[in-house]
C-alpha cells in the first residue's frame, strides 16, 4: 500500500504537491498545501520559487521515496518544523530536535511584552542581563538579544541535548554575548550527583570554553541542602573553561570578598540576596543587614516577593 495514493516515480513536482496535499487534507492536517510544499521543497532542496519554476520536473524513484517518508511522518501528525529540523521564530531560523519544544508563533507575544517593558523604561541601550530558564531552543533569549544590542544573555537547561541546540543557534547573535550557568551537584526535581559527574562537567565546560562564551557561572547549592561542590572541582571547571568565571551559592559579603581575593573567581553573583534587597550594593558597601528572602513567594505570580522588598531607607523610616 502506497503512503500517498497515486504517487510514483515519473510524477511531476506539481502533481506530487497535489497528491501529498490531498492526503494531508484527508488526514485533517491544517494547511495541507503549505505543509506539502515545505516537505517536498526540503526533499528536493528547492525553495518556493524553484518549486514553481520546476513544476514540470519529473521525479526519480529515489526522490519519491524521500518525499513519501517525510509525508508519512507528517501523516502521523509530527510537526513540520521537527521533521525539517528547523523553525523560524522572530525572523530567526532556529534548530529544533526532539530534545526541545518547537517554538510556537504565539510565544512571540512574550518577546513583545518584554521589549515593551524595556522600551517604556528607556532601557533598550542599557547593558541588560537576561536569564532564560529552561531555554530549550533558545528562541526567547535569542529573539531578545537581536533586539537589545547591549544585552547579555544566559540560557539554562537541565538537558544537555537541549543545550547543544541552544549553543548551535547562538551563532545568530555571537558567542561573546552569551554565558552559561551550571549547577553540577544541584538537587532539584530528583536530580543530583551521579557517577562520573565531575568528569562529565569538566569536559562539557572545556567544550564551552572553546566556543569563547562570555562567562561560566557555577552555582554551589550547598546552602540550599545540596551536596557541596568541592573546591578542587570548581578549580578544574575554571581551568577547563579558560574564560570569565563567576562563583555563587549563598555567599555573604565576607565569603564573596575572600573568593575574589583568593583568585577563585573573576566575579561573584548574588541571587536570593539580590531579589530580597533592591539596594543590595549599598547594603554590602555599608555593612548593613539584609532582608531575608520569602521562600513562599518564589516562582509565584504577582509582585509579592519580587518588587515589594523594602529598601534600607524605607526600612529605617
Amino acid at each position: 500500500m502506497r503512503i500517498i495514493p497515486g504517487l510514483k516515480d515519473g510524477a511531476s513536482v506539481e502533481k506530487t504537491i497535489r497528491l501529498v496535499a490531498q492526503s494531508f487534507r484527508v488526514a485533517n492536517i491544517e494547511a495541507p498545501e503549505v505543509d506539502a510544499r515545505l516537505l517536498i521543497g526540503h526533499a528536493l532542496h528547492l525553495n518556493r520559487t524553484q518549486l514553481i519554476a520546476q513544476s514540470d520536473r519529473v521525479l526519480e524513484a529515489r526522490e519519491v521515496n524521500v518525499i513519501s517518508a517525510l509525508a508519512a511522518r507528517r501523516l502521523r501528525h509530527e510537526p513540520v518544523s521537527r521533521i525539517l529540523g528547523r523553525k523560524e521564530f522572530w525572523s530567526l531560523m532556529l534548530e529544533v530536535t526532539p530534545a526541545v519544544l518547537v517554538p510556537r508563533p504565539d510565544t512571540e507575544t512574550v518577546v513583545e511584552a518584554a521589549l515593551d517593558f524595556v522600551v517604556r523604561g528607556g532601557l533598550r541601550m542599557e547593558r541588560l542581563r537576561i536569564l532564560d530558564i529552561g531555554t530549550g531552543s533558545g528562541a526567547l533569549l535569542l529573539a531578545l538579544l537581536t533586539e537589545l544590542p547591549n544585552a547579555l544573555g544566559t540560557g539554562t537547561d537541565i538537558s544537555e541535548a537541549a543545550l547543544e541546540v541552544a549553543r548551535a543557534v547562538t551563532a545568530a547573535v555571537g558567542a561573546e554575548r552569551v554565558g552559561i550557568r551550571i549547577s553540577p551537584l544541584g538537587a532539584f526535581n530528583a536530580t543530583g550527583p551521579f557517577d562520573g559527574v565531575e568528569a562529565q562537567y569538566v569536559e562539557l565546560v572545556r567544550a564551552l570554553g572553546a566556543m569563547k562564551l562570555a562567562y561560566l557561572h557555577v552555582v554551589d547549592h550547598s546552602s540550599m541542602g545540596s551536596p557541596t561542590v568541592p573546591a578542587a572541582f570548581k578549580s578544574d571547571l575554571r581551568s577547563a573553561f579558560g574564560g570569565v568565571f563567576i562563583g555563587s551559592g549563598g555567599l555573604d559579603k565576607a565569603q564573596a570578598t575572600q573568593m575574589l581575593a583568593d583568585g577563585k573567581a573573576d566575579l561573584v553573583a548574588f541571587g536570593r540576596a539580590a531579589l530580597a534587597n533592591p539596594d543590595l550594593v549599598e547594603r554590602l558597601a555599608d555593612d548593613q543587614p539584609l532582608n531575608a528572602p520569602d521562600f513562599a513567594t518564589f516562582y509565584t505570580p504577582g509582585e509579592k516577593g519580587y518588587t515589594d522588598y523594602p529598601a534600607l531607607a524605607a526600612g529605617l523610616a
